[in-house]
């Protein structure tokens, strides 16, 4: 319920900031009495589209700490803290990457990275994960997640939804015009958009939206080969990364918010393979036994 909570405010808030952004910029009035001005049109698209996908970058962090109730290890009370720590200190080193924020939550076994750029990141693992795998299987999954974060991989894909966001608000304005100027064809009194325009928009909005889904889900799904492939670099081997992956099939895993899931270890069911921020555990099993041939 607080995940559900948080979502609905962040979008609502978020939403309202991109509303009055494109109204200071004066980019809303796309719609004149000669028609659509296609120029306008695509900067309040772009707005609307990069705006949203970047004001969620910028708070991924900050979400992630309130929808986990992740607990900051800022200075290591456990011995399971301190491994953690210098676990992750010692593979963010080696990747290259300023020291991420390390953080444990209470769930089923999963872990994620997020944060707007590669020095300024957040890594956590649930007590789920750490409880159900050895060490060097959790030490994998770490070097998964900051490889994600080495590989730049929020940024990439917030690039990738900002444009597919683009071309949703843009294309599905265009053809809510089109239609709704065909209805009216013989209509020459009424002025500006009607009924047919606003739910036109509305039904293309969320078709070109499932479309775009499956862009975004594709690439998140390349993104993940790539992180497994340097979670095998920074452990010096790929037998590591396909324990944890193994074990990771027969536990019982519970999704992450959706503003963490490309970037998480575990993905959705196997039904949902075109939309699946992660490709199938055999699929990332096979394509590591190829680095060792």
């Amino acid at each position: 319920m607080k995940r559900t909570i948080l979502f609905l405010a962040t979008n609502l808030a978020v939403m309202v900031v991109l509303g009055i952004t494109a109204s200071l910029l004066g980019v809303n009035q796309y719609l004149t009495a000669n028609g659509l001005n296609l120029g306008m049109l695509l900067a309040f698209a772009a707005v609307i589209g990069f705006g949203g996908a970047f004001i969620s970058l910028l708070m991924s962090k900050q979400m992630a700490k309130w929808s986990t109730g992740a607990h900051i290890i800022a200075s290591p009370s456990t011995s399971t803290e301190f491994w953690l720590f210098q676990t992750v200190e010692r593979l963010s080193k080696k990747a290259g990457i300023a020291m991420p924020e390390v953080a444990i939550y209470e769930g089923e076994p999963n872990a994620f990275a997020t944060g707007p750029s590669r020095n300024n990141s957040l890594v956590a693992v649930s007590t789920g994960l750490l409880q159900n795998m050895t060490r060097e299987e959790a030490e994998a999954v770490l070097a998964h997640e900051v490889a994600h974060v080495a590989n730049g991989d929020m940024v990439t894909l917030t690039l990738i939804q900002g444009v597919m966001n683009t071309f949703v608000v843009f294309l599905s304005r265009v053809v809510g015009y089109l239609v709704d100027s065909f209805l009216r064809r013989n209509d020459s009194e009424s002025s500006g958009p009607g009924i047919g325009y606003m739910v036109t928009t509305i039904v293309c909005d969320i078709v070109f939206g499932l479309l775009a889904s499956i862009i975004v889900s594709y690439f998140s799904r390349q993104r993940e080969f790539r992180a497994d492939r340097g979670a095998a670099e920074l452990m010096g081997n790929p037998q590591p990364m396909v324990s944890a992956l193994r074990r990771l099939g027969g536990l019982h895993t519970e999704p992450l918010p959706q503003n963490m899931a490309s970037s998480g270890i575990a993905g959705g069911p196997a039904w949902m393979a075109l939309f699946s921020s992660h490709p199938p555990i055999e699929a990332r099993i096979a394509a590591l036994a190829a680095l060792r041939s």
